[in-house]
């Protein structure tokens, strides 16, 4: 039987790690390439810095997926972290951003859990969704500052900040739940502190 402990011990963080480890490597070979394959296709249309915000969800993953695993206090910001590290490593485009990324992506990811041990270990709808709300703002802005999109035109910026919570909803919220239900029905873990 599977256990979700929220406890830290050596196979959590080794769990945590094949986490970071395998989001990474799909951050840097999957969405980046299709990330920069849309970018291109819209560059002639001027909506090209909008992609950033609409693959924004995807980048965001590891966290909601490193709490479902080890529903604990800053398994989210060491999952994301880790991911960011990998991807860096494997040469992604951002290069050593990624990793301040991680961290302004992963520990607001953790807003509708913390402080409550019960919420990681719940997982619930609600706290996945406003997790997933959490790490658009802190993606966003982190993004608005590090990459200057404030020199955009205010409709542009406007367009991004809502395809960007969409995506985060989508893809970081929905997605992440639905497949974590999906582990729930098939190996029904057992929740221990």
């Amino acid at each position: 039987m599977f256990v979700r402990s929220s406890k830290w011990h050596v196979k959590s963080i080794i769990l945590i790690a094949l986490i970071g480890i395998i989001m990474g490597v799909v951050y840097a070979y999957g969405f980046n390439s299709a990330y920069n394959a849309v970018r291109l296709l819209l560059t002639p249309t001027g909506f090209a810095p909008a992609v950033d915000t609409i693959f924004s969800g995807l980048w965001y993953m590891a966290a909601p997926l490193a709490i479902y695993f080890v529903p604990a206090i800053g398994s989210g910001t060491i999952g994301e972290l880790l991911a960011s590290i990998v991807e860096a490593a494997m040469g992604g485009q951002w290069g050593a951003a990624t990793l301040i990324s991680g961290i302004c992506q992963g520990l607001p990811n953790e807003i509708g859990f913390f402080p409550k041990k019960e919420r990681y270990q719940r997982f619930s709808w609600t706290s996945v969704l406003i997790g997933s709300v959490g790490a658009h703002f802190g993606g966003f802005f982190s993004s608005y500052f590090m990459y200057g999109w404030g020199q955009y035109k205010l409709s542009l910026q406007l367009v991004m900040f809502f395809t960007g919570l969409v995506s985060s909803l989508l893809f970081d919220g929905v997605l992440i739940k639905l497949v974590t239900e999906l582990f729930e029905k098939s190996l029904k873990p057992r929740v221990e502190d």
